[in-house]
């Protein structure tokens, strides 16, 4: 745990503790990358307001060292960031949780993933958590959601699954009805992007839709066919916020709109 402020820090050792996980904390970018170089751990949490470094500065030194470039980082912070510092931060960090109402349920949820907890071994208390993270219908009911796709069949099952938790789901069949319908309907709050589209596809609608300022910060999610290595960087790259690959699972995919949703 990555963070200067001592009141945060024991917040966060609290929140996270358990006797399934060992903890350890610096104060300092230096401080966190010695602690790193001496011993391996499996999830760092990243706090970007630090004293010696930027959290950023810190993110490119474990880059550089072979054996810190695949520890999976949660960056947790309370900064705004600009459109230019989240697309690097999602080429470095494995996840963004900033700090809100919700934000201790994603913590929590986001460092389990990567830790590999077993939720049904820890506390009551932790396990309610996520049990509301998880189980919310509250955060899609009445959301707008646009769901990009050229085949009718994928747009039908999408809308299908969505409606049974209150979505409202508005359909595009190509890339540039698509940035219509989004320049056209100012309440939308989400894409669901398929990749493999003809003539202007998935890639080249995300970068169209991100040069508009107005939608920077709208969470699309990728619909990609074949999740091939690579494919998530190129994703991210081209603008979107998360992907998951077809066939769709559909609670993973209601547990990413519920996570993108919170922000």
């Amino acid at each position: 745990m990555v963070e200067d402020n001592e009141i945060e820090r024991d917040a966060v050792v609290e929140l996270l503790g358990y006797d399934d996980i060992d903890i350890a904390t610096a104060g300092s970018g230096e401080a966190a990358l010695s602690a790193m170089r001496r011993q391996p751990f499996d999830c760092v949490v990243l706090d970007l307001r630090l004293p010696d470094m930027s959290g950023f500065e810190l993110l490119e030194q474990m880059r550089e060292q072979a054996a810190l470039s695949s520890v999976p980082v949660v960056v947790f912070t309370g900064k705004d960031l600009s459109p230019d510092e989240q697309g690097r931060l999602n080429t470095m960090a494995k996840s963004i949780v900033l700090k809100d109402v919700q934000s201790p349920e994603r913590l929590l949820d986001e460092t389990a993933l990567f830790l590999h907890r077993v939720v049904t071994q820890l506390p009551q208390e932790k396990q309610a958590m996520l049990e509301r993270l998880h189980n919310s219908s509250e955060v899609l009911r009445g959301r707008k959601v646009l769901v990009v796709d050229d085949d009718a069949r994928n747009i039908f099952a999408l809308t299908s699954v969505l409606e049974n938790h209150e979505v409202e789901v508005v359909s595009a069949t190509n890339g540039r009805q698509a940035i219509d319908i989004l320049k056209n309907t100012p309440d939308l709050e989400m894409v669901l992007m398929d990749i493999m589209m003809p003539e202007m596809d998935g890639y080249e609608t995300m970068r169209e839709i991100r040069k508009d300022a107005a939608f920077r910060t709208l969470p699309i999610l990728a619909l990609t066919a074949k999740a091939m290595k690579g494919d998530r960087e190129k994703c991210l790259e081209a603008g979107a916020s998360d992907y998951i690959s077809k066939p769709v699972n559909t609670d993973q995919l209601l547990s990413l709109m519920r996570v993108w949703l919170f922000r």
